[in-house]
């Protein structure tokens, strides 16, 4: 194979999986999220099957890891979901895509639990 045809099939892959995921769909219907000015927000790419990845980072260092999960591929929620770890009590926790209140108040309370 030659450097087009190597190209010409990612761009195909890349196609199939934006359609697969939809995210013509989830780019409409994932809610603006408003962080506190004092966390740091690393986008990293969807491994996994998620449709939206981030980490996000406290003055303190403290980071907790968030995935957007939209088809259960990830766990079981029966609805598109968030999900940080380690939340509060070092485990995971799960909200709603829309419940952006919630999944700010998951964060925070992650962000105060020692280590």
């Amino acid at each position: 194979m030659n450097g087009t045809d190597d190209h010409l099939l990612l761009l195909n892959a890349q196609i199939r999986i934006e359609k697969e995921m939809e995210y013509d769909r989830w780019y409409k219907e994932i809610p603006f999220i408003k962080f506190p000015a004092s966390w740091e927000v690393k986008i990293i790419p969807p491994f996994g099957g998620a449709v939206v990845r981030f980490r996000v980072r406290n003055t303190r260092g403290k980071e907790i890891s968030v995935y957007l999960d939209c088809y259960d591929t990830l766990g079981c929620y029966g609805s598109p979901y968030w999900e940080i770890f380690p939340a509060a009590d070092n485990d995971i926790a799960r909200y709603a895509m829309n419940d952006i209140d919630g999944l700010l108040k998951g964060l925070k309370a992650a962000m105060r639990r020692r280590s």
